[in-house]
Formats: C-alpha cells, sequence, structure tokens
C-alpha cells in the first residue's frame, strides 16, 4: 500500500473511532437522562410508582395485627406477611385508637405494637428496607377502637365528642404525628368512627323492602343529630393534621367505614384537599349482625332489582365522584371474606338471593373463630372439593352459584335438612370478584383497590397452593 494511502487510512480509522465514542456518549447520556427521570418520578409517586405508562393504580393493603395473637392457622406472623408486599404499593397497619377524656392517639395493644425490639410497629416499617417501593401507614379507628364492659354501650360515642374539642384535636394530632414520627409510618390512615346507618326493617314483599330515597341512608332513626357540626369539624381535623404532616411529606389517607353515611359526615370537595387518597369500604351492605333474618349479597357491583339501588359499589363510587372526589384519590374497598348465615328449614330451597327466615348462628370458621365473618380460606374449604366430595350433613359441600354478568357477586350455600340443621348461605369475594372489581377501577380510571384484609385472603395458600390468590388476582388485573 503506498505511503500515502496508509496515512489516509489511519486518519480515517481514528476519525471513525473518534466518531465511535461520540456516538456511545451520547447513547449512553440519554439512557442516564431516562433512568434518572424515572428515578425522579417513582419518587415524587406517593406510592412510589415505576410504571411508565401512566400512573401506577394503589394497592392499599390492610393489615389487621390482631391476628397475630390468633391462635392455629389465623395465626399471620411477618413472616407470613411478606409475600403479600411485592403486590401492595400501600401497607395499613391496624389498629390505633383514641385515648378516651384525654384524646391521645394510642396503641391499642402497647405489649404487642410497642416492645421494644419485639414490638409490631417497628417490625412492620422496617420491611420497607426490603421493600422500597412500599408506603407503611398507621390507622386509626377502623371500627377496631371497641370499648367493653358493663357501661360501654351507654358512653358517647368519643370520636365525635374529639371532634368537638378543639384542645382535645390537637393532642391527638400530636401524638398521632408522634406515633408515625417515632416508629417510622410514612404517613396515616384515619378511618374515623363515625355513627353507622341501622339496618332498615322489612317491610312487605321483597318489593318494597325499603321506603323512601330520603331514608336512603339514615334508616328510620336519626343518625347523628349534630351531623353537620361534625362534618365541618372532621374537615378541620383533616386541615389541621395536613398542616402538621406537610412539612415532613407524611401521607394522610382517610377510610370510609361501612355503613357510614358519606353525605352527613364527608364535605367531599374540602376533604380532598388535605388527603392523598381515600379509601372506599363499599361493602358489609348486609351482615348476619345487621340482618339477622334476611341474607342477601354483602357487596354487589351494581345495584341489584328490588333493594336499595345505594347498596352497591358503583352507586357509592358515583356519589363521591359527582362531590367531586378526583378518580385518581378514590380506592374501591374489596373485602377478602363472606358472611354466612344459618338457613333454616323455612328458608327455601334455592338459595336465591335475598333469603328469608335466616338466622345469625351459622357455625363458626375454624381459623378466623368470628361470629358472622369466614375468610376466603374459610369459604374455599366450604366449596365442592376432594376432600368434601362424599361427605354429607354437616361436613356436605356448599352449592357454588355465579352470577353470569358479573354484577352482582357470588354466593353458595347448603339448604337446611329436614330437621331444620346443617343449612348455611354465604355471599363472599373470591379472586374472580376481586379481578372483576379491579377491572371496574380500571375502566373508570379510579386510583385503586383498598384490600380488607391481608389476614383474611388465603395466605397460607391451603385451598390452591398459591398465597394471597384473591390480593394475586386483583394486582393482576390492575396491571395487565
Amino acid at each position: 500500500m503506498p505511503k500515502y494511502n496508509k496515512i489516509c487510512f489511519v486518519r480515517q480509522c481514528g476519525t471513525l473511532k473518534r466518531l465511535n465514542n461520540m456516538r456511545y456518549s451520547v447513547v449512553f447520556s440519554l439512557l442516564l437522562l431516562i433512568l434518572g427521570l424515572s428515578w425522579a418520578q417513582n419518587k415524587a409517586s406517593p406510592t412510589g410508582s415505576t410504571t411508565s405508562i401512566g400512573p401506577q393504580k394503589h394497592l392499599v393493603c390492610y393489615y389487621d395485627s390482631s391476628s397475630f395473637v390468633k391462635e392455629g392457622l389465623g395465626k399471620m406472623v411477618i413472616d407470613d406477611l411478606e409475600p403479600a408486599l411485592q403486590f401492595c404499593t400501600c401497607l395499613v397497619y391496624g389498629y390505633a385508637g383514641i385515648e378516651r377524656d384525654s384524646y391521645k392517639a394510642v396503641s391499642m395493644n402497647q405489649n404487642l405494637d410497642l416492645d421494644l425490639g419485639k414490638g409490631l410497629y417497628r417490625s412492620v416499617t422496617k420491611l420497607k428496607r426490603k421493600y422500597p417501593h412500599l408506603k407503611v401507614l398507621l390507622s386509626v379507628g377502623g371500627d377496631k377502637d371497641i370499648e367493653t364492659g358493663e357501661d360501654a354501650k351507654d358512653l358517647p360515642n368519643k370520636y365525635l365528642e374529639l371532634l368537638e374539642n378543639p384542645t382535645g384535636r390537637m393532642r391527638f394530632i400530636n401524638t398521632a404525628y408522634a406515633l408515625v414520627k417515632t416508629y417510622g409510618f410514612d404517613g396515616l390512615d384515619v378511618a374515623w368512627q363515625f355513627n353507622k346507618n341501622k339496618p332498615k326493617k322489612v317491610h312487605s314483599g321483597l318489593g318494597s323492602l325499603w321506603k323512601g330515597f330520603k331514608k336512603t341512608f339514615t334508616g328510620d332513626h336519626i343518625v347523628d343529630e349534630n351531623a353537620e357540626t361534625h362534618k365541618e369539624q372532621y374537615t378541620a381535623l383533616m386541615r389541621e393534621l395536613k398542616n402538621e404532616f406537610r412539612p415532613e411529606n407524611l401521607l394522610l389517607s382517610t377510610t370510609v367505614l361501612p355503613n357510614v353515611n358519606s353525605s352527613l359526615f364527608y364535605d367531599v370537595p374540602s376533604v380532598m384537599n388535605y388527603v392523598d387518597f381515600v379509601n372506599l369500604a363499599a361493602f358489609d351492605f348486609y351482615t348476619p349482625e345487621r340482618n339477622p333474618e334476611l341474607a342477601d349479597l354483602p357487596a354487589p357491583l351494581y345495584p341489584l332489582p328490588e333493594r336499595n339501588p345505594e347498596f352497591s359499589v358503583d352507586s357509592q363510587v358515583q356519589y363521591w365522584l359527582r362531590q367531586g372526589c378526583p378518580a385518581n384519590k378514590l380506592n374501591v374497598g374489596v373485602p377478602t371474606y363472606g358472611r354466612p348465615w344459618k338457613m333454616t328449614d323455612d328458608s327455601g330451597l334455592t338459595g336465591v338471593p335475598p333469603v328469608p327466615k335466616v338466622e345469625n348462628e351459622a357455625p363458626q370458621g375454624p381459623n378466623t373463630l368470628i361470629p358472622g365473618l369466614y375468610s376466603w380460606q374459610e369459604v374455599c374449604s366450604l366449596l365442592p372439593n376432594t376432600n368434601n366430595m362424599y361427605s354429607k350433613g354437616a361436613d356436605a359441600p356448599l352449592a357454588k352459584v355465579l352470577d353470569p354478568q358479573k354484577k352482582s357477586g357470588v354466593y353458595a350455600y347448603r339448604v337446611a335438612d329436614k330437621k331444620g340443621k346443617n343449612g348455611i348461605w354465604v355471599g363472599y369475594e373470591d379472586p374472580d370478584t376481586g379481578a372483576e372489581k379491579a377491572g371496574y377501577v380500571k375502566t373508570l380510571n379510579l386510583g385503586g383497590i383498598a384490600l380488607y384484609d391481608l389476614s383474611l385472603d388465603d395466605f397460607r395458600g391451603l385451598c390452591t397452593g398459591d398465597k394471597y390468590p384473591i390480593l394475586r388476582a386483583i394486582k393482576y388485573r390492575l396491571v395487565n
């Protein structure tokens, strides 16, 4: 090769090499920029979203710590909790309470929650080290702060008394903030125990179970004579809490408990200025405790014929949307359990709800041991399977009835025998209905799902071998 050609060739190679280096440098810089933007977006999201196509849906998982002190298969320890956390965006630890008279936010089981080095508060918040996407909130109330004793039923509602007391409100705020900060929570969930609607009386005929639109929520009695004042005071409480939390960038959510009249107690447009999201517990419209003589589906997705139209998920959601709640802040509550009644010999043979002449005396679930409630695993064990296919009497499987339109939910039943015994009717949530509600959330572009709660899902995988089947089904539907 001529000398000058060699020189040109070397120069060309050098130029090409420099061009290639420049290309690699530009590509690498762009890659770093993309990763940096993704990281910044993730940090800015209150739930640690990492989805690049649209905001990630919330999956708020409740953990009732009372399951930690159960015996047998119902006991749920931290190791049992961990497999769920890959699916949850938020973990809500329940429940703290309010000390009567002082109005301080307090642990309801200090030996369990606060024990030095072993307390569940620190054990749960430390899980964020292993699951950095997870936000952990402490919940107050949640229908768990129940006082017992002879005089308890005559005591006024301390949650309403606190709202009426400005000094008490500040004491609650200061002590709630101290619990959150001391134990490493990312914020507070306020599941306020407002007065419940009383169930309505059953009138003549199934087609007239309920009378009057005005009484849709309140029934035949006044829920709270000072409801309007308490609504304003609750808004003030949330504003004051947010002002305390904002400098530390702490999260604040509110949980609307079952059978609480949102129109009475929540000034939706105002409250939405102070909360990061709302968890709407749209279930337990019928329960054995509230409706001991009539069994019906506890959480239908859409209104059912000849029923109160408000007793459905969609009706509750639409109310909050009409009142000005941003869709992306509204999480639909989904239970992981069923509500069982005892069918009598007068309950009929079809099991088609509403089922009359039932009793609030269904056998307790062997794991939960809670009257009127079966965990999903307990319901699953009652459905036809290889263990009960030839069983008779009290061990015979329940007949499962699906809703082909996927609007009402699912139920199962076993009619009473000739002696009027062994009859059960249960309306429940399962992985399929949970997934349908997740699909509903996606269709309306709502914030996500709030799951009540992890300890009542099949966290041991006893039914099908998969742990947390309802949680998994919901997560899969939310992201696909």
